[in-house]
């Protein structure tokens, strides 16, 4: 698994908890781009089979997230909330570098990072929830996202060269944790 270099306290997870509609509205929203950007990645690159096909899987998976949590917040007497920009992922986007290959492989990366940052921190909601089917769907949601970073490293790793991948990981790693180190905590994924 990639090593994100700064660890959410737990104390992130107080704050969810405390106000934990909320959070589901933005995991809903999270989960709903999360199916755009892959949608997105199969349109930029249709020269791309293998990356085409991870990513129609991808869509696909979390459009059926993104059901899954609208159906827990409607039992729960709560609604979708109007589209925010998300100050996180609009901080990394920043860094993806333009030009055809460094445009590819930063948009790997950041998913890789931004995928495994969801895995730490849905994996703090699974523990601090109690026993219920609540916490065992995060425990579920948690395992996804460990699987979605694996799988942006993997087609990154594809199409450039291990060196590459690395170097240039290892620069946007320390990026991102200065940027979720200086965001305040909220009832959000980020």
């Amino acid at each position: 698994m990639l090593q994100l270099r700064f660890k959410t306290p737990r104390a992130w997870a107080e704050v969810v908890l405390k106000d934990f509609n909320r959070f589901l509205q933005d995991h809903a929203a999270a989960e709903k781009k999360a199916s755009g950007m892959a949608v997105s990645m199969f349109s930029h690159y249709p020269d791309k089979p293998l990356l085409v096909e991870a990513m129609v899987n991808l869509a696909l998976e979390e459009m059926n997230h993104f059901r899954q949590v609208i159906k827990i917040m409607h039992e729960r007497g709560i609604y979708q909330a109007a589209d925010e920009k998300d100050p996180y992922i609009h901080a990394l986007r920043q860094l993806i570098r333009r030009g055809p290959d460094e445009y590819l492989m930063d948009r790997l990366l950041t998913a890789a990072i931004i995928e495994a940052r969801g895995c730490e921190r849905f994996g703090l909601v699974a523990e601090a929830l109690p026993e219920g089917p609540l916490k065992t769907f995060y425990r579920v949601i948690t395992e996804s996202e460990a699987r979605h970073h694996e799988l942006f490293l993997e087609l990154a790793l594809e199409y450039f060269p291990s060196h590459t991948i690395k170097n240039r990981l290892c620069h946007l790693l320390d990026e991102e944790a200065q940027i979720t180190e200086a965001l305040p905590y909220r009832a959000a994924l980020h």
